[in-house]
């Protein structure tokens, strides 16, 4: 099969983004460079410009990626769930894999610090969590959950602290956020 232009510009794109999100991590949003992400993905700094009308522009829609690819992550927890405090167990369970040191972490950490600056970042971030929470909401009405939207919003917002605060207190454990958080679910029926 031949490679065509559009196939190679896609590639060249590919690579650009998943550079990136590992530098994002690595080194922090403000010190990735056209010249240090021309670098990570083997190209000339004139073709990042090429592909994304700026470093920021790369770097937004790189964080937003990944940011979304995490949160649906979480999806496969809550459809397996019978309840909701299962659900909650399952989610957090899902955030052992984050040690708030690993990359993901990183990029989740330097990305929330860009959005206080950034108001492109700051809008596209919260529509994807506001996606994931309404997905989360309508989970939690499923379960009979009272008030789902209001303790949707407080579970991804914890879900986002525990996240963060792996990084300063690694001892915070599933097990010790789902004893607390299950108090925020008592009353909730089992799921549909």
């Amino acid at each position: 099969m031949v490679e065509t232009t559009a196939d190679r510009g896609r590639e060249v794109r590919r690579r650009l983004l998943n550079a990136a999100t590992e530098l994002i991590g690595e080194r922090g949003w403000m010190a990735v460079s056209t010249r240090v992400l021309a670098e990570r993905a083997q190209v000339t700094p004139g073709v990042v410009h090429y592909h994304f009308p700026s470093v920021s522009a790369l770097l937004r829609e790189a964080a937003i990626g990944a940011l979304r690819e995490l949160l649906t992550g979480f999806a496969p927890a809550l459809a397996d769930a019978r309840t909701a405090e299962e659900g909650l167990r399952l989610m957090l369970s899902a955030l052992d894999a984050y040690s708030g040191t690993d990359p993901a972490s990183l990029l989740v950490t330097e990305t929330y610090l860009a959005a206080t600056r950034d108001a492109e970042l700051r809008a596209a971030m919260t529509e994807v969590i506001t996606e994931f929470r309404r997905g989360v909401a309508d989970w939690l009405a499923g379960c009979a959950q009272p008030d789902p939207e209001e303790t949707a919003s407080v579970l991804v917002a914890a879900l986002d602290g525990i996240m963060l605060h792996r990084l300063l207190n690694p001892d915070l454990t599933t097990a010790a956020a789902t004893t607390v958080l299950t108090r925020v679910l008592r009353g909730a029926q089992s799921c549909e």
